[in-house]
């Protein structure tokens, strides 16, 4: 008979089930196309009815991609964060985003409702 299943350790932080699998940055059963496409979403799940645009296909990480999500959220006037991958701007400012990025020569898609 063979005991795999770990009850308690100390070591080796979270143990994770041999089904789990990683958790993405991205919307649950989303799958992004890598066409060079920036995709401007509307999203409202998991944000108690609040509507916030998130900005996805972005090249770059880390200070680039923070300093992209301050000059939009200047533009909108509003607040928001970088989660991932994903810029993430509080309220509906899809054609506003979608204008600037271009303006910057993105090509861009507006998806999602």
């Amino acid at each position: 008979m063979s005991n795999r299943r770990l009850v308690y350790s100390t070591d080796g932080g979270r143990v994770a089930s041999e089904d789990a699998s990683p958790r993405s940055s991205q919307k649950a059963g989303v799958k992004l196309p890598d066409d060079g496409v920036v995709r401007i979403f509307r999203e409202r799940a998991g944000r108690g009815g609040k509507v916030v645009t998130v900005i996805r296909g972005l090249p770059g990480q880390g200070p680039a991609l923070a300093g992209l999500a301050g000059d939009l959220k200047h533009r909108c006037g509003a607040g928001g964060t970088v989660k991932g991958d994903a810029i993430e701007i509080q309220g509906d400012h899809r054609e506003r985003v979608a204008a600037r990025l271009r303006e910057k020569g993105y090509t861009v898609k507006l998806a999602g409702g």
